[in-house]
Protein backbone atom coordinates (compact mmCIF):
# COMPACT_ATOMS: atom_id res chain seq x y z
CA UNK A 1 0.00 0.00 0.00
CA UNK A 2 1.14 3.52 -0.12
CA UNK A 3 2.27 4.74 2.81
CA UNK A 4 0.53 8.13 2.30
CA UNK A 5 -2.32 5.48 2.76
CA UNK A 6 -1.66 3.33 5.88
CA UNK A 7 -4.02 4.09 8.77
CA UNK A 8 -2.41 2.13 11.30
CA UNK A 9 -5.47 1.53 13.83
CA UNK A 10 -6.96 -0.33 10.04
CA UNK A 11 -3.79 -2.64 9.17
CA UNK A 12 -5.25 -5.69 9.47
CA UNK A 13 -3.27 -7.85 6.23
CA UNK A 14 -0.15 -7.67 4.99
CA UNK A 15 -1.51 -5.64 1.97
CA UNK A 16 -2.01 -3.07 4.19
CA UNK A 17 1.10 -2.41 5.63
CA UNK A 18 3.31 0.51 4.03
CA UNK A 19 4.97 -0.81 0.47
CA UNK A 20 3.05 -4.24 0.30
CA UNK A 21 1.43 -5.24 -2.47
CA UNK A 22 0.13 -8.95 -3.64
CA UNK A 23 3.52 -9.82 -4.96
CA UNK A 24 5.31 -8.67 -1.39
CA UNK A 25 2.75 -10.54 0.64
CA UNK A 26 3.13 -13.92 -1.22
CA UNK A 27 6.72 -13.48 -0.38
CA UNK A 28 6.49 -12.43 3.20
CA UNK A 29 3.64 -15.67 3.31
CA UNK A 30 6.72 -17.83 2.11
CA UNK A 31 9.10 -17.10 5.19
CA UNK A 32 6.23 -17.57 7.60
CA UNK A 33 5.10 -14.10 7.98
CA UNK A 34 0.90 -14.00 7.91
CA UNK A 35 0.05 -11.26 9.25
CA UNK A 36 1.25 -7.08 10.09
CA UNK A 37 1.41 -8.17 14.10
CA UNK A 38 3.89 -11.41 13.10
CA UNK A 39 6.66 -8.31 11.95
CA UNK A 40 7.17 -7.07 15.60
CA UNK A 41 10.52 -6.96 16.59
CA UNK A 42 11.61 -8.81 13.53
CA UNK A 43 15.10 -8.29 11.98
CA UNK A 44 14.87 -7.20 8.62
CA UNK A 45 17.99 -8.29 7.13
CA UNK A 46 16.68 -12.31 8.79
CA UNK A 47 13.81 -12.11 6.73
CA UNK A 48 15.54 -10.94 3.85
CA UNK A 49 17.80 -13.52 3.94
CA UNK A 50 15.54 -15.81 4.46
CA UNK A 51 13.40 -15.19 1.43
CA UNK A 52 16.31 -15.16 -0.39
CA UNK A 53 17.16 -18.68 0.42
CA UNK A 54 13.37 -20.17 -0.31
CA UNK A 55 13.20 -18.39 -3.50
CA UNK A 56 16.65 -19.85 -4.06
CA UNK A 57 18.18 -16.73 -5.28
CA UNK A 58 19.56 -13.32 -3.84
CA UNK A 59 16.42 -10.94 -4.42
CA UNK A 60 16.91 -7.47 -5.26
CA UNK A 61 18.34 -5.21 -2.34
CA UNK A 62 15.25 -2.91 -2.62
CA UNK A 63 13.34 -5.83 -0.84
CA UNK A 64 15.64 -5.49 2.44
CA UNK A 65 14.64 -1.84 1.97
CA UNK A 66 10.82 -2.82 2.27
CA UNK A 67 11.61 -5.40 4.82
CA UNK A 68 12.95 -2.29 6.99
CA UNK A 69 10.56 -0.56 6.45
CA UNK A 70 7.94 -2.76 7.53
CA UNK A 71 9.36 -3.59 10.12
CA UNK A 72 10.04 0.20 11.33
CA UNK A 73 6.33 -0.06 10.86
CA UNK A 74 5.46 -2.31 13.25
CA UNK A 75 7.84 -1.10 15.68
CA UNK A 76 5.66 1.68 16.24
CA UNK A 77 7.42 4.93 13.12
CA UNK A 78 5.20 6.47 10.69
CA UNK A 79 4.90 4.73 7.20
CA UNK A 80 7.43 5.74 4.91
CA UNK A 81 8.28 4.92 0.73
CA UNK A 82 10.83 2.21 0.77
CA UNK A 83 13.64 4.21 -1.19
CA UNK A 84 13.58 6.21 2.18
CA UNK A 85 15.37 3.24 3.76
CA UNK A 86 18.14 2.69 0.93
CA UNK A 87 21.06 4.66 2.45
CA UNK A 88 19.99 3.20 5.98
CA UNK A 89 20.36 -0.15 3.93
CA UNK A 90 24.31 0.80 2.41
CA UNK A 91 25.66 1.85 5.48
CA UNK A 92 24.51 -0.79 7.80
CA UNK A 93 23.93 -4.18 5.44
CA UNK A 94 26.90 -2.93 2.85
CA UNK A 95 24.60 -4.12 0.02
Amino acid sequence: MNPKKVIRSQVVKLTDLPNIGISLEKDLYSIGIYSPNDLIGRDPYALYVKLCEVMGKRNDPCVLDVMISITDFMDGNEPCVWWDYTAKRKIQYHI
